[in-house]
């Protein structure tokens, strides 16, 4: 007898798939750039039939790449089931630059596929293969949808792939066969069970609660405070500046690398971390950025989201998203990189001690715990409609160890973030193999301009370390 089987989307993963629009594509993707080495094909090019092989033979480590979305009936909630007509060639795919291809024909390139939403009828990933690179290399262009990966749990299929080791063989694919789809009977059958045992699961804890009426006195406290702060940081609105406007479908991408051991060094001497260094530099970027488009910068309120891992040790099983926020004004009004710097450590610092990112992810765990859709669907509009910062960014610690595909050594790893509604910008930096890399993602028609960016990025970089090597080294607490 055929079993039909499914998994439900957890609150935060489903919201993603809320989130997407006509113009809000919901992928987290990466552009990797590697040396062809021993992928270099018998008659020249990429070796793609080999590359497809090592896919195939990985992914059943990855369940959710051969899934695609179904939806229960009435309330909707996204459910994952085996998709029968998986066809590995369809997320593979195999395409050239016209040789010599330079990095600035990549970015081209890769804003066309960033633009492209991902097939809801189909499991939500593409891998897209480039060769002509010039230097005898070539990218692999990953897209996979927020509802199966966040920024902890990297970008999924490409970091399955990957190995600290040149020598990789081939394993033979184990044998995978679809399960069949389940119908809108057991649908709606599983979607009212579960909103039956919400209310059993609450008097659980409630039960819990009133065995230790002290310790439930204390967490409750905590909890409202730190709710508390997350609505005080939630309804703040922030400023209007060109970038945050109603998005469109096409994207641009561009990119920045500065050297990690520099970053380090100079974490050192202002006695910060590595976040407040980048963020500082992000914010003398934009400085830059918007000052040249003549945008006023004294009293503006320029507020980033930076997401926050709030996974425990021991892991979320079943989800793949488990992220909160910090909310942090960046003080682009002040043209002293130190003062600059100093005022984005005091609010990290603050930040760090404050409640606010456990305060969202208490409304997240809520919505879970009640399994309400309908909670989740009108906390993405509420969030859609507020609006509450004007940009992203993210920082995400990789690899300081070379990496591999089949032999084929990794140079660059760059980041890119999905884009939300009224948000035309998107910053994703990660470290890899000595470099910080800056990926930077802008709606078509609202960043015009990207490259001048990447560029300001660079000369932010500069500014700040040139004014701490001019400074006396701050005084350290012995």
């Amino acid at each position: 007898m055929a079993t039909h089987t499914f998994d439900r989307l957890s609150a935060q993963d489903s919201s993603f798939v809320m989130f997407e629009g006509p113009g809000t594509h919901m992928h987290v993707s990466a552009i990797a750039v590697f040396e062809t080495g021993p992928l270099k094909a018998p008659e020249g090019g990429l070796d793609i039939e080999r590359i497809r092989s090592y896919v195939e033979s990985r992914l059943h480590l990855l369940p959710r790449y051969r899934q695609r979305l179904a939806f229960t009936p009435v309330e909707r909630h996204p459910v994952w089931v085996d998709d029968d007509r998986f066809n590995l060639n369809y997320h593979v795919r195999h395409t050239s630059l016209p040789r010599p291809g330079s990095e600035e024909l990549l970015k081209k390139l890769a804003g066309r596929i960033m633009s492209q939403q991902l097939d809801r009828g189909k499991p939500l990933w593409e891998l897209w293969f480039v060769e002509g690179l010039e230097g005898g290399r070539f990218a692999m262009i990953g897209k996979t949808h927020h509802c199966m990966v966040d920024g902890a749990s990297g970008v999924g299929v490409i970091t399955a792939l990957l190995s600290g080791s040149a020598d990789v063989s081939i394993e033979p694919a184990p044998p995978w066969a679809p399960r069949p789809a389940p119908g809108r009977f057991e649908l709606l059958r599983h979607a009212l069970s579960h909103r039956v045992a919400a209310p059993t699961s609450a008097l659980r804890a409630i039960r819990g609660a009133l065995r230790e009426p002290q310790e439930a006195s204390t967490r409750f406290a905590e909890h409202a405070l730190s709710v508390w702060q997350a609505l005080n940081a939630g309804f703040r609105v922030p400023a209007n500046t060109p970038l945050n406007a109603p998005i469109g479908t096409h994207r641009r991408i561009d990119w920045s690398n500065i050297d990690l051991a520099e970053i380090k060094e100079l974490k050192k001497r202002l006695d910060g971390s590595v976040n407040d260094v980048v963020l500082a530099v992000v914010a003398g970027a934009l400085r830059r950025y918007l000052g040249g488009r003549r945008v006023p910068l004294d009293g503006m309120d320029f507020r980033i989201a930076i997401p926050v891992n709030m996974r425990s040790d021991s892991g979320d099983v079943g989800a793949a998203n488990r992220v909160s926020a910090w909310f942090l004004s960046l003080p682009l009004a002040e043209g002293d990189p130190l003062r600059r710097f100093e005022q984005i450590r005091a609010e990290t610092q603050r930040l760090k001690r404050s409640k606010a990112a456990e305060g969202i992810d208490l409304f997240v765990r809520f919505a879970e715990w009640s399994g309400s859709t309908l909670l989740t669907f009108w906390g993405v509009r509420l969030a859609s409609t507020l609006h509450p910062y004007n940009l992203i960014v993210t920082n995400v610690p990789g690899p300081q160890y070379p990496l591999y595909l089949l032999g084929a050594k990794l140079n660059t790893m760059i980041p890119q973030l999905p884009l939300f509604q009224n948000q035309g910008l998107g910053v994703a930096v990660m470290s890899y193999l000595g470099k910080v890399t800056f990926g930077l993602i802008g709606e078509w028609d609202l960043a015009p301009d990207l490259p001048a960016l990447a560029r300001a990025i660079d000369a932010s970089f500069t500014e700040l370390r040139d004014a701490a090597q001019r400074a006396p080294e701050p005084r350290r607490e012995p």
